[in-house]
């Protein structure tokens, strides 16, 4: 690839003019709700919600299965995190890497990205082996699925700019038999599609209504019944969301936020759940390194986000203000100008996507601005009602962190002072131009991402089943590579949650485990081993705290505390079946970050290359399902009885060229040194 070409749509105005002033309750020019809202029936055999890399991964099996694929999803592009998302730098594990050891369809995005630039990392960025262009991942992702569709002799119906409004259940209450969708585009004689922020415009798009700035069409969506089908369930509905809306919209049972500590959880810094904090979400934006300085006029709101702001720690090896800004420039570089040996080195026509902790992350942890309301928030804000649902997010939230991302960049610039560190590593470097315009890196007028990159959402609670009476769930001491031996656990918990602990972490049950003491248990040096594992994960557990205080920003606010307790290296792990299937719902499958996780295994369970295993895996599933008129539930209700129809899926699974246990996985096996994330 020779070079980028930038030709910015909306020309760069001061940053107080993208963030000025906003309402926050985009009411102006809606009408009254219509009644009877359907304006197109559209029949499909899964309905994918949402098109971010779960999303992507479940239609591209799905497609190359033959079957009919309805995606819908908020924005315009597919690929979540490596596209509307902006963070197009690939979280990958080192051995993982090493031997590609990747769902087929990601490993294919991987060569695909490698062929569209001539190498795998034309941004030359620190933090991993790929980072390229958020516009790009999206062409590239549709290319796939369209190939998948070709090869596969299946068909996509993809939905942009859709949202779900309103499921309808059968007679039984245990199936979705219809979705009500409302897609929107532009009304005439206003500016284009992205040219909103979208906390501007979220509130109008799940209204039924026109406005005086979009036009809406609502979308019925119902099963493709076959001639032949006499299956318990004509089609499947897929929560591919990326902060969990159908589970929330459907009021299944799932769970937000910190978890209680427990035998299971021992990190958790907190005895009850504390709802509210989730980990930070980002608006990501690029910037390119000019020839020229800029001057950028200060922002009206500055003052209220500049005290967060910090290069987070002092790092030995940097001894200037101009290394700093080096190393978070180069740290998710996405395109480098001029390819070179030295990444140590920035040039004219660099450019970073900005992704920082203590920079554009925003960070809300309370119950007055968390993003992700509760089920509390959601019925007594109405969103819980026939019709009512609006995205289930805090409006005003969204427009804060999109203020806080601009106000960070120009804190890259222009700003003097470190919430963290000395004061003298940080100084104006005006060298940069911040990039925004619909052909923008990320597609936008604002310059920022079209969605936020949300790390963690709501998280269905699965059924109960063996081991597991109170529901499933994937928690801490099934994969943390912590030995849970530090004086922090003897400490914190009491004597019988401490052995509890220290049982469970056993590599096999004897009865000589209930007499000796705590500390001599002897423990596993692996991850535990599901029979029902259909998709392979693995990343360090990984935290953006929520801040302790509100509002995040203020000044010498902290992280809440204790909850990087749990961050560390994982082992391989795998995604169990059980984590997908939500309580209630029969035709419902789970392929997002949204599974069946503790709030510290979700913290491992978000990154690039899960998401695409666990679509995969859901892809395959519904095929599956559909072929042998069987409910996925009904697959391991038995266990841990052998299940010789799970084996038969387990065993597509994997000669599809989709991996679902690591290299070398049995209980015999604790030699994983190899496998350290980092």
């Amino acid at each position: 690839m020779g070079s980028v070409t930038r030709r910015l749509t909306v020309s760069l105005l001061s940053l107080g003019w993208l963030l000025g002033s906003v309402s926050l309750g985009t009411s102006a020019g809606l009408s009254q709700e219509r009644s009877n809202p359907v304006d197109e029936t559209v029949e499909c055999e899964l309905l994918i919600v949402g098109g971010g890399l779960a999303g992507t991964a479940t239609a591209y099996e799905s497609l190359l299965a033959g079957r009919t694929v309805c995606m819908t999803e908020l924005t315009d592009w597919v690929g979540g995190q490596i596209s509307s998302q902006g963070t197009t730098a690939l979280d990958e594990a080192k051995q993982q890497r090493n031997l590609l050891f990747y769902s087929r369809g990601y490993k294919e995005l991987r060569d695909r990205v490698e062929a569209k630039y001539g190498e795998l990392n034309p941004g030359g960025c620190w933090v991993s082996v790929s980072c390229f262009l958020p516009y790009d991942a999206n062409s590239i992702l549709m290319e796939m699925l369209h190939e998948a569709e070709r090869k596969g002799k299946g068909e996509l119906r993809w939905f942009p700019n859709t949202v779900v409004k309103e499921l309808e259940l059968n007679g039984a209450g245990n199936q979705i038999d219809r979705v009500i969708g409302i897609q929107h585009k532009a009304a005439p004689g206003t500016a284009p599609l992205n040219s909103d922020r979208l906390s501007e415009i979220i509130e109008d798009v799940y209204r039924y209504d026109d406005s005086a700035r979009l036009v809406k069409t609502a979308i019925e969506f119902v099963p493709l019944v076959m001639e032949e089908s006499s299956g318990p369930a004509d089609w499947y509905v897929i929560e591919a969301t990326e902060t969990g809306e159908l589970i929330a919209l459907a009021d299944i049972p799932y769970q937000l936020g910190l978890d209680p500590r427990s035998p299971l959880d021992p990190s958790s810094p907190v005895t009850e759940r504390d709802p509210y904090c989730t980990q930070g979400f980002t608006y990501t934006f690029a910037m390119e390194r000019v020839e020229d300085a800029q001057t950028y006029d200060i922002p009206d709101f500055y003052a209220t986000y500049e005290p967060y702001f910090s290069w987070e720690r002092a790092v030995n090896h940097l001894n200037t203000a101009e290394d700093y800004f080096n190393r978070v420039f180069r740290y998710r570089r996405i395109w480098d100008a001029i390819p070179r040996s030295n990444a140590n080195l920035t040039s004219v026509g660099d450019i970073s996507m900005q992704n920082w902790t203590w920079g554009n992350d925003y960070r809300p942890g309370t119950a007055r601005d968390n993003l992700i309301y509760t089920r509390d928030q959601l019925q007594s804000s109405g969103q819980l009602q026939p019709g009512g649902w609006m995205g289930g997010l805090r409006t005003e939230t969204l427009h804060k962190g999109e203020e806080n991302a601009i106000a960070y960049f120009y804190w890259l610039v222009s700003g003097n002072e470190d919430s963290q560190i000395d004061d003298k590593w940080k100084e104006p470097n005006p060298y940069y131009l911040y990039l925004q315009g619909l052909d923008s890196p990320m597609g936008t007028a604002s310059g920022l991402s079209k969605y936020p990159y949300i790390r963690e959402g709501r998280r269905i609670i699965g059924r109960p089943s063996y081991g597991h009476p109170d529901g499933f769930l994937v928690r801490e001491l099934d994969f943390s590579w912590n030995d849970f031996s530090s004086d922090y656990y003897q400490t914190e918990l009491d004597g019988k949650t401490y052995k509890l602990m220290r049982q469970f972490l056993a590599g096999q049950w004897t009865p000589e485990l209930f007499e000796s003491p705590a500390n001599e248990i002897p423990i596993r040096g692996r991850s535990r081993i599901y029979p029902d594992t259909v998709g392979i994960a693995q990343y360090a557990i990984d935290f953006h705290p929520c801040m302790r205080d509100f509002p995040a920003e203020k000044t010498g606010n902290i992280e809440y505390p204790g909850v990087r307790q749990a961050h560390g290296q994982a082992y391989p792990a795998q995604i169990p079946l059980r984590a997908m299937i939500p309580q209630k719902l029969d035709n419902l499958l789970v392929a997002s970050k949204s599974i069946a996780t503790s709030t510290i295994a979700a913290a491992a369970y978000r990154v690039h290359s899960f998401e695409w295993s666990v679509g995969a895996a859901a892809g395959h599933t519904i095929d599956f399902a559909l072929r042998n008129q069987v409910m996925p539930y009904e697959l391991v209700d038995d266990l841990p009885n052998k299940e010789p129809m799970l084996d038969a899926l387990r065993q597509e699974i994997q000669t599809s060229g989709n991996p679902i246990m690591f290299p070398n996985t049995s209980i015999f096996n604790e030699d994983w040194n190899d496998w350290k994330v980092w």
